[in-house]
């Protein structure tokens, strides 16, 4: 048989055919704008998503046996703000995850009804992304909107409605609308009642490899496939991508370096750190997980090497690159403020230490490296836990470059394990949706025989001691200048 995961990103969405053994047969790619309406904003239209789902399915089952199609699931950006009407109309265009108007929600939150509220009522506090607060914004600047609200979904959950008919959502990506109790994985009533929203508003929760249904007849018609093909729930991008890397089970840890980076440890016991510095979330498999979630990664590479460097081939950008651990060149990445686990939308990118003889390649090696400092800071709340981690999955666009793991793998000291398929939430989509067939009896069985380890980049003692030195520089400039973000 064979089994669709669909990756709907913030620039494309990208779909994936893979047979029962996890052989992928075929990938497609179809991109839709992103728009920016005013500064710090982010929204796409639902119809875009779809449109570009439509294309892609049919293009990638051309040459397909249709009818060995068994099911499909999805990976998706999460936190997206998608509100239907009585009609099902999309409302407005969804804001997006890196979205950043919501500060003012953020903060009556946090400050008001309590980070120690929020924290037993979801196990996580307010971030500028989360989709609780964007309901608010709604709630506060488009009233005749959210006078309409029939349903609220996240982005993912829009594609699986339009295909099965089913409203739905699963506990990986419900747990970052702030409107989830994810210790019982079930919507919280007091979230519910400080968004002014209800129950019959927010979907029906589903585990991430549960069957929610099969495509309508009338869709299942325009893509030529059968009405048997079932829809299952899906995960969360993060959480379809540790999936599609193996990250299942207890204690095992997967970096992404895609737009934005995260540090991701699955868990079989529910955790919340003191400080709500990482995300407690429901997990894919069953059980949790733990997350730092950073907004910019690998795009802090391409904004530097797209806008400003103007130079395309990044391996050659990055060859003059030798001397690791010796560069007196700092970067902040934080283009788009930043989520973990700092929570500060104010804070900006930022180079520091130039000098006269500082080069192209210094200011680009300055960027990777920034990036791995940030991701490193996750890791250390994650460390001050208690949780030992030895090694970790790569995956994401970002994790292409042998530099750029090298320096990471460095950084955190610790062993870091490519894979020998990097489609992350595609791939974890198309497995999460050949356990809801039936293929395999579980996600860690699925996890176990499909994802294989094709390259282990080890830690040099003298090399993690320089970036010893290095990341505990780094950790004092964003303390020093915080103050000045919000000046400037």
């Amino acid at each position: 048989m064979l089994y669709i995961g669909i990756d709907l990103g913030t620039s494309a969405v990208k779909l994936l055919l893979m047979s029962a053994d996890g052989k992928i047969e075929n990938i497609v790619s179809k991109e839709y704008p992103l728009f920016f309406p005013h500064p710090g904003w982010s929204e796409q239209n639902p119809e875009d998503w779809w449109t570009a789902v439509v294309e892609g399915l049919k293009e990638l089952t051309a040459t397909c046996d249709k009818s060995q199609v068994a099911g499909i699931s999805f990976g998706g950006q999460m936190h997206g703000l998608v509100i239907l009407d009585e009609k099902d109309g999309v409302i407005r265009p969804a804001i997006l995850w890196n979205d950043g108007r919501t500060t003012k929600e953020t903060d009556y939150l946090n400050q008001v009804i309590g980070k120690d509220k929020l924290s037993k009522y979801t196990a996580n506090i307010a971030f500028t992304g989360f989709t609780a607060p964007k309901i608010l914004w709604v709630k506060e600047n488009e009233p005749d909107n959210f006078a309409k609200i029939k349903k609220i979904m996240l982005p993912k959950d829009y594609i699986a409605y339009k295909l099965s008919g089913i409203f739905c959502t699963d506990v990986s990506d419900a747990s970052g609308m702030l409107l989830f109790d994810v210790e019982h994985k079930c919507w919280s009533k007091e979230m519910m009642e400080i968004c002014g929203v209800n129950s019959g508003q927010l979907a029906a929760i589903y585990e991430s490899a549960d069957v929610v249904g099969t495509l309508k007849p009338e869709v299942a018609q325009e893509l030529a496939l059968p009405e048997t093909v079932k829809v299952i729930a899906g995960a969360g991008d993060n959480a379809a991508a540790a999936v599609g890397t193996g990250t299942v089970g207890d204690g095992r840890c997967n970096i992404s370096l895609g737009t934005s980076g995260t540090i991701f440890i699955s868990s079989n016991q529910f955790g919340v750190d003191k400080n709500n510095a990482l995300h407690a979330f429901a997990h894919a498999d069953g059980y949790y997980h733990l997350m730092g979630c950073m907004l910019s990664a690998a795009s802090c590479n391409k904004w530097w090497m797209d806008d400003i460097v103007g130079e395309h081939d990044y391996a050659k950008a990055q060859s003059p690159i030798t001397k690791l651990g010796e560069n007196n060149v700092y970067f902040l990445p934080y283009l788009m403020g930043e989520r973990s686990p700092l929570n500060d939308p104010y804070a900006r990118g930022t180079f520091i230490g130039l000098t006269m003889d500082t080069t192209q390649a210094d200011m680009t090696q300055a960027v990777l490296e920034g990036v791995a400092f940030a991701i490193r800071d996750s890791f250390e709340v994650a460390r001050s836990l208690g949780i030992n981690i030895e090694r970790s999955k790569i995956c994401g666009g970002g994790a292409k470059s042998p530099l750029w793991r090298k320096i990471i793998a460095n950084v955190l000291n610790i062993k870091i394990d490519r894979i020998e398929s990097e489609e992350g939430p595609g791939y974890g989509g198309a497995m999460l949706a050949a356990v809801g067939c039936g293929e395999y009896a579980s996600v860690e069985e699925a996890a176990e025989k499909l994802v294989k380890i094709i390259d282990t980049i080890e830690p040099e003692p003298e090399l993690a001691k320089k970036y010893e030195e290095k990341y505990r520089k780094f950790a004092q400039i964003y303390p020093t200048v915080k103050d000045l973000f919000r000046q400037i």
